[in-house]
């Protein structure tokens, strides 16, 4: 990016009224030719942070920061230098001007610019809608009903899409944008016929912003049960990429980076609900997992994660892969306990602020999380429902850190719930002995507990048993189907057997491989269970390529090979934008 000139920066800075600036922030009272406050960087109970309005400089004689307005708007709001600069300009009005830039590199910027103000303006136009007009009467009440201050609503600039097919884009045509430009923004989307309509029609709008808060996409809640998918976001586009945004950052980050928190949530209203209760670090993943790009961002401005999400056995594996990364980027991840089948928005609603704040304080690390709700959801009257419980837990104790109070406590409370000893949690089993000394001398221990089956090769046998239920178009997506997309050599082996054998995938199996056999068999009974459109088997296979630049682009950062990174990221964009059209057809 083109930098700025040195004579746009002074302008800047001569331009900041630094009292008004920084007593946004904290009260000044003025001592002489400065002012005085109590620090916004740490607490304290006696002023001792100064403010000079004549240099525009800032010093606090507690903690020692100190700086101009442009490191004060990069402390305090979380932005990257050109970012606080271009903060300033536009609060103080100022024209910025570039250093000589590249031509193609000022056409790219510029197009970037207008597509910018094109998604903008509509969601002015789609919050004034919600506002204004009869037809969002009903979104109104959903919104009211569950307890969201208007005041928070017209902040974030929530917002209703009418269902008239064209509005916005016969508004974008006639204001002289270009159709590809109104599908590069992601506001439209062809039909079968050729034609451009509206991707969001009749429904809840929730703007999505960078962390700058310029809107470069739609988060959109259906309010008719028949309306599908419930929630549909902007495919991705130049502008948005669903893995990099978290809704709410850019009003989150500055209160993130006050206290070093940060609270992670899954749905827009939870984010409007927690910041209408005050708790203003919120922000959602508009997902299940944090991707290695969201915690990135969320490390910028605060050291500590709390994660409010779903529960249920594909939201804790998404945690517990979040919790890894987290921790590999210096990150304390700790899970708040939801009560079963309530977000954070009822609980606001219901018991108010305090409930969650309650909770979040007795959060817990990931692992132990996991754990506990295992002990949770398991058959315990059993000797069988304890073992499988005790096999579920073994993994998720060994991810724990060892020799610390979070592990001794966990491991004494699984012991008491399932009447073992604390061994047996903490080591694998051995084997039952009952031969002479010899014998037992041979005794190895038993091979530690399996972990439990991952989502993903949950995923990877689904699709392997869609293409069994609908051989026609299975038989194309086998042929497509490459190592990469799988994650073991057994499944492997199980497409390489169904290539040859789809339409009688159980005749003539090797009767010298029982674990293909086995696989077979498992394969063929899910195909009854599956999907019966084909739309939903394409959908599949884009969700097994995703996984597949996935596990690419973690190899290609852990080698730090940029180029290659770079290529994954737009063949990931890609097969999201194509993932979020398949599932954008039925709405």
């Amino acid at each position: 990016m083109a930098l700025y000139t040195q004579e746009s920066i002074e302008r800047v800075k001569t331009a900041v009224d630094m009292i008004e600036l920084v007593g946004a922030r904290t009260d000044l009272k003025r001592v002489g030719t400065r002012y005085q406050g109590l620090c916004p960087f740490h607490d304290e109970r006696t002023p001792s942070f100064s403010v000079n309005p004549d240099p525009g400089l800032y010093h606090c004689f507690g903690c020692g920061a100190s700086g101009d307005a442009i490191k004060f708007v990069q402390e305090t709001e979380g932005l990257d230098f050109p970012g606080s600069i271009e903060h300033l300009a536009e609060r103080y009005r100022i024209e910025l001007v570039r250093e000589a830039e590249d031509p193609k590199a000022e056409e790219r910027r510029l197009r970037r610019e207008r597509l910018l103000g094109l998604v903008d303006r509509t969601a002015s136009f789609y919050a004034r809608y919600l506002w204004e007009s009869a037809e969002a009467a009903r979104a109104r009440e959903y919104l009211e009903s569950r307890g969201l201050p208007e005041e928070v609503l017209r902040d974030f600039r929530v917002g209703y899409a009418p269902k008239a097919w064209d509005r916005v884009v016969g508004a974008a045509r006639r204001d002289g944008f270009r159709e590809d430009e109104v599908l590069s923004a992601g506001l439209g989307q062809r039909g079968r016929q050729g034609g451009l309509y509206d991707r969001f029609r009749g429904r809840i709008t929730f703007p999505l912003a960078d962390v700058r808060g310029r809107v470069v996409g739609f988060g959109a809640r259906a309010l008719r049960d028949d309306q599908k998918p419930k929630y549909l976001n902007s495919s991705e586009n130049e502008l948005f990429q669903k893995g990099r945004n978290l809704f709410g950052l850019d009003r989150a980050r500055a209160a993130c980076a006050k206290t070093g928190l940060a609270v992670v949530v899954e749905g827009y209203t939870d984010v409007l609900a927690l910041h209408g209760a005050g708790i203003n670090q919120a922000v959602a993943v508009m997902g299940t997992a944090l991707t290695q790009e969201q915690l990135a961002e969320l490390g910028r401005y605060a050291r500590r994660v709390v994660m409010a999400l779903d529960a249920d056995t594909a939201g804790r594996e998404a945690m517990l892969r979040s919790a890894r990364m987290a921790e590999k980027r210096e990150l304390d991840m700790v899970v708040v306990d939801m009560p079963d089948g309530r977000d954070p928005a009822d609980l606001v609603a219901g018991e108010g602020a305090g409930a969650f704040r309650a909770r979040m304080e007795s959060a817990r690390t990931v692992p132990d999380f996991a754990a506990r709700r295992v002990l949770a959801e398991s058959d315990l009257s059993s000797a069988r429902g304890r073992d499988a419980a005790l096999d579920a837990i073994r993994p998720l104790v060994a991810q724990t850190r060892p020799r610390s109070a979070t592990r001794d406590e966990l491991v004494r409370h699984i012991a008491d719930r399932l009447d073992v000893p604390p061994d047996y949690i903490v080591n694998a089993p051995t084997a039952t002995v009952t031969q002479g000394p010899a014998a037992q001398a041979q005794a190895k221990p038993a091979p530690a507990a399996p972990r439990p089956v991952e989502w993903s090769v949950r995923r990877e046998r689904d699709f392997l048993a869609m293409c069994v239920a609908h051989p026609t178009p299975g038989r194309e997506h086998l042929a497509r189907l490459e190592d990469g997309h799988l994650s073991s050599d057994p499944l492997r082996a199980v497409r390489d057997w169904l290539r040859e054998h789809l339409d009688e995938p159980l005749a003539g199996l090797p009767p010298g491989d029982p674990a293909l056999t086995a696989a077979v068999h498992e394969i063929v009974a899910r195909a009854d269970t599956q999907p019966s459109d084909e739309a939903a088997l394409r959908v599949q296979f884009l969700w097994l390529d995703h996984a597949r630049i996935e596990r690419d682009l973690k190899r290609a950062e852990d080698d730090r090979d940029l180029d290659r990174t770079r290529v994954l990221w737009d063949q990931r964009s890609d097969v999201r934008r194509r993932i979020d059209d398949l599932m954008g057809e039925a709405a």
